[in-house]
């Protein structure tokens, strides 16, 4: 009989910091710890390491800080093709659409593969881990198989949401007919995708989540019969929801109902709910999130290049609404640097209390460095459904992120507060990142694909996707 291959184990030691977020919210100074396989088996504050530890290989973090890996509760991870088109860069939310629809019109698999690797690397070199990604077209033979494939390449713990369109233009819906589906193949698709893929299991590298894409865009019977099969099959739920004022107008208008109203009526509140951007959430509508448990995903550069408004999530987190953040899509964002989208949430939630007539009297410390850390992993692993991310604790998922503290961004700002530093300065690059106990980012180069061809692949479909 064979014996079981010994799982690998790496030692991280001599950190200037760890800050664990775990339960009692520790920052450990010089500690260490230890990954076995997937998990955690031990972190030590400093002077703590037994003498004579090893493992089979060393990380020295001396002058680095180890946070748990950032998480990604939102993204559209194939529009990182689309990025800077000029026709949509000074658009609100429906008119930036009804612009790119027809571009995305042209998506193939190579491209869905493609660009959902090169978001995915710059979320890694981010220090992000873990990701969810809505994907809601599927022209040219398309599937949600093809995210799932450059996920698996390039390391990274995903949650791929099987996005689906069903009302067009000529219903009344936003998008164009040519890229509405029918529902009843939506749903065959998405239970096939649930059952092939998804694991169910503690440190699953994949899940695949059940996400009619929005109110204008899905009739209430889909919202209806996803939200059952998911529930039969034990997943998630996703959507869009009250993003900016034209979208709670469709909602009013069409349904006769806020968003929170009707996101009810379809049976899309609850602890197994996220909505993505929530801008205008209003006071009803977050106190019936906090009791149902429904998550957000908070995307501030999004909401702020598409001029959607301010989000109120201070209001969110103190009524008890699970709240992770979101990079959203990469033609709303431009940008998928999760470290620097928590600096952002930081800040616009300061400025955002100024133009807040239900906001407490707090100034600058509406929101905290460190707050904003916990949402952009503890908030995003409650977000997601996730008890094995989020934090450093033994048991946990090895998943980590290091940055170097001795760079030229955190000169004179590490030496005074390490932790707050990470967001008070400017947004650095992650020396090294582990999803899974294996590192995917090593010396701030990313270990898992050579990522010049890749960006050579990319540009190359990016400019024959947008007829250059």
């Amino acid at each position: 009989m064979s014996q079981a291959t010994p799982e690998a184990s790496l030692l991280i030691t001599n950190a200037e910091v760890i800050v664990t977020m775990d339960d009692q919210r520790r920052e450990l100074r010089g500690g260490s710890l230890l990954l076995r396989g997937p998990r955690i088996e031990a972190v030590w504050p400093a002077g703590q390491l037994p003498p004579g530890t090893t493992a089979d290989a060393t990380i020295d973090a001396t002058g680095h800080a180890v946070l748990p890996g950032l998480v990604n509760t939102h993204h559209h991870m194939y529009q990182s093709l689309t990025r800077a088109i000029l026709a949509a860069q000074d658009a609100e939310l429906f008119s930036w659409l009804k612009t790119l629809y027809p571009i995305w019109a042209g998506l193939t698999p190579e491209m869905v593969r493609v660009s959902t690797q090169v978001a995915m690397a710059e979320l890694l070199l981010s220090g992000c881990t873990t990701s969810s990604d809505h994907l809601y077209l599927y022209p040219n033979g398309v599937r949600l198989d093809d995210s799932i494939d450059g996920a698996a390449q390039i390391g990274m713990r995903f949650h791929a949401a099987r996005g689906s369109m069903s009302v067009g233009e000529s219903a009344g819906g936003l998008p164009p007919d040519r890229l509405v589906e029918d529902e009843a193949a939506i749903l065959a698709d998405t239970q096939r995708l649930i059952e092939q893929h998804h694991d169910h299991g503690r440190y699953a590298m994949l899940r695949v989540v059940a996400a009619p894409c929005s109110p204008f865009s899905v009739s209430p019977g889909l919202m209806k019969d996803s939200a059952a099969l998911a529930r039969s099959l034990g997943t998630r739920l996703h959507t869009h929801l009250a993003e900016n004022d034209h979208d709670v107008a469709y909602s009013r208008a069409r349904f006769g109902m806020t968003p929170t109203e009707y996101a009810e009526s379809v049976g899309w509140l609850g602890d197994d709910v996220w909505h993505a951007h929530c801008v205008k959430l209003d006071a009803a509508g977050i106190a019936a999130f906090a009791a149902s448990g429904t998550g957000v995903a908070h995307c501030p550069c999004s909401n702020m290049r598409l001029a959607s408004g301010i989000a109120p999530v201070r209001r969110m987190l103190d009524a008890g609404v699970p709240v992770g953040l979101g990079v959203d899509g990469s033609a709303s964002n431009d940008g998928a640097h999760l470290l620097g989208e928590a600096r952002t949430a930081m800040l616009l939630a300061r400025v955002g209390k100024a133009l807040d007539p239900f906001g407490c009297d707090t100034g600058p410390a509406e929101m905290t460095a460190r707050a904003m850390l916990e949402v952009a992993t503890r908030g995003g692993a409650r977000v997601l459904g996730r008890d094995d991310i989020g934090h450093l604790a033994p048991g946990m998922a090895a998943d980590l992120a290091l940055f170097d503290l001795r760079t030229l961004g955190f000169a004179g700002g590490a030496v005074h507060d390490p932790v707050a530093a990470l967001l008070l300065c400017a947004p650095a690059q992650a020396a090294y990142t582990i999803v899974n106990g294996r590192v995917v980012v090593r010396q701030g180069q990313l270990a898992t694909v050579d990522l010049g061809p890749l960006l050579e692949r990319h540009n190359r479909l990016a400019r024959q996707l947008a007829g250059g």
